[in-house]
């Protein structure tokens, strides 16, 4: 039986009134659903699962760390329960332990196993290394005998015993240098800047004596090549436009002010933070005009005043007796054995114990506490309670 077409569109429009209160409460609960405000959780967990792809490892923390800015990184840092250290962005050492009761200390950081547990738990940071640009060379042939020996310098008391990338890095922080405006435009002033100060050199070999020793045959020659290879141009792409390092036994306060880029055999490198880092800021030019430098005279410690006078001991820079007897180790160089005396290569003299003993003793009389001083007549003394200060 065939409806009429009236008949036929009567019977949909009932079918489609019945089945409204129905769509009507799903559209609802969707528009209900739609409106509200969702918490500020569910949205910072969709968005780190999106970052991360649902890993938390090494991997999608990094993804994360990567879309920080570096003020929202400098906060995080700040609230890491897994870093000891505080963050002294521009700071003064010992900020954190000042008192009314004396000065801040100046202690230059931690060292020994504490230093290197640090330094082994702060990771390079992400997208840190930048490309240094070949050194081009523009001067003399006595500029480059100079600047030659001045690098050499540097790489062997720097780095005699690491392998040849380790050296090529110390060798391209000085050369960085040369070329960035905050420090000399020379690669003899920068390997020598400060070594007339008392604490102010900027590589230690340049002020603690270490010139007076002479040098192990293979070891300087070896260090010479870096040298010659850095100042014609090599590259070490490892470390890129690095400006500092550190040894990994030592952790010094300013290591989180600068960007670490990476680790070669003992030492960790650094670079400026922001633009100073990148390679558009190693803006100065090369032109030689390189320094004559006075050996003599920075061959001789620049904390000592008077031969011994300080410790009641012998002449540092007196030669040292029985040097041929000197206690002597293998070390493993590019695959080779070498044997080394432990005196000649580097140079650092260690006290004796007549001068460890009298360093402690004094050491002793400064940590003792002082009698107090009577009050003046009419004179009411207060208690002063000391903020801060450890109890042991």
């Amino acid at each position: 039986m065939t409806l009429p077409p009236w008949k036929t569109m009567l019977k949909t429009l009932r079918r489609s009134a019945a089945a409204l209160p129905a769509a009507g409460a799903v559209l609802g609960v969707a528009m209900a659903a739609g409106s509200s405000v969702r918490p500020d959780a569910d949205r910072t967990a969709e968005a780190v699962s999106r970052i991360t792809g649902g890993d938390l490892g090494v991997d999608g923390l990094a993804a994360i760390k990567a879309r920080l800015t570096p003020a929202q990184l400098a906060e995080a840092m700040r609230h890491d329960p897994n870093l000891l250290q505080p963050a002294l962005y521009g700071l003064t050492p010992g900020w954190e332990s000042l008192t009314l009761a004396g000065k801040p200390g100046l202690e230059p950081g931690k060292s020994g196993l504490e230093a290197q547990r640090l330094n082994a738990a702060m990771a390079p940071a992400s997208g840190a290394l930048r490309p240094a640009q070949p050194f081009v060379f523009k001067g003399s042939a006595e500029d480059r005998r100079r600047a030659l020996r001045c690098l050499t310098q540097a790489v062997y008391f720097e780095a005699a015993l690491e392998p040849d990338s380790g050296q090529a890095g110390v060798a391209q922080v000085v050369l960085n240098r040369v070329r960035d405006p905050n420090y000399a435009n020379t690669v003899c002033g920068v390997v020598f800047e400060g070594a007339e100060r008392t604490t102010g050199c900027q590589f230690s070999f340049t002020c603690d004596g270490s010139l007076a020793q002479a040098p192990v045959a293979w070891a300087w020659d070896r260090a010479r090549r870096v040298a010659e290879k850095a100042l014609d141009g090599a590259v070490a792409q490892q470390v890129g436009t690095a400006t500092h390092y550190h040894a990994d036994y030592v952790h010094p306060w300013w290591a989180p002010t600068v960007a670490k880029v990476t680790q070669i055999g003992a030492h960790i490198f650094y670079r400026w933070k922001g633009v100073y880092g990148e390679t558009a800021a190693f803006r100065n030019v090369y032109k030689g005009r390189e320094p004559a430098i006075d050996e003599a005279r920075f061959s001789r410690p620049r904390a000592i005043q008077a031969a011994g006078s300080a410790t009641g001991g012998p002449d540092p820079d007196a030669p040292a007796a029985g040097v041929k007897d000197a206690p002597l180790r293998t070390v493993e160089i590019d695959g080779q054995q070498r044997v080394v005396g432990v005196v000649s290569l580097g140079g650092r003299r260690l006290p004796t114990r007549d001068e460890v003993a009298t360093i402690n003793a004094r050491l002793t009389a400064l940590e003792r506490p002082k009698a107090a001083t009577p009050a003046p007549a009419g004179v009411t003394t207060m208690e002063v309670e000391e903020v801060g200060r450890p109890t042991n």
